[in-house]
């Protein structure tokens, strides 16, 4: 059985996984897509299959050439990130919508994939100042990936008119109500 697609995209630090885990959380119905990357695992609280399905880059490039992937990107210079088919297929044989935290270009290829069954949601900030303190409070960037993320960012907010909707996190709250009120009006929608 095939259900829809709830699509997140953002810059980094914009707050799109914070929305999402809300949303999960608050939602039953949901199921969160885990991407795959090749990236190093942060610190101890990251788990492979429930934050990430972890690969190593030869493991990655095999599931491309075996066409398992919907998309995947090249995100970070040798940090490789894709959906698997396979779990897309897991969400929706258990009945439930499919929720995405994905990059931008990974958002693009998505709802291009899945049409009119997205809903593709783009989460950004008021400014890139508020996006640089948040990226700060973080406590993960070195001076040089602070400056990457934030150069990488201004580039990613010229796609934001590819989404559907544009949510605006300038309030944690009021953007949290705002995704839920898009996803309410998204179920309801024949597609």
């Amino acid at each position: 059985m095939a259900g829809k697609a709830l699509i997140f995209s953002a810059p980094s630090g914009s707050g799109k996984t914070t929305i999402v885990k809300h949303l999960v959380a608050t939602n039953p119905d949901l199921g969160f897509s885990i991407s795959a990357s090749t990236r190093d695992r942060r610190g101890r609280t990251e788990e492979n299959g429930k934050d990430y399905y972890f690969l190593t880059p030869q493991e990655f490039k095999k599931k491309i050439d075996t066409d398992e992937f919907i998309e995947w990107e090249e995100v970070y210079a040798g940090n490789f990130y894709g959906t698997l088919k396979s779990e897309i297929e897991r969400i929706w044989a258990a009945g439930k919508n499919v929720i995405f935290d994905v990059d931008v270009k990974g958002g693009i290829n998505l709802k291009k994939y899945f049409g009119e069954r997205a809903l593709s949601v783009f989460v950004k900030v008021p400014s890139l100042h508020v996006l640089r303190a948040r990226l700060n409070e973080r406590g993960t960037e070195t001076p040089e990936s602070l400056s990457r993320r934030l150069f990488k960012a201004e580039f990613e907010m010229t796609f934001q008119d590819k989404f559907d909707v544009v949510l605006v996190n300038d309030e944690l709250a009021h953007a949290k109500a705002e995704a839920q009120r898009l996803y309410d009006a998204f179920r309801k929608k024949a597609t």
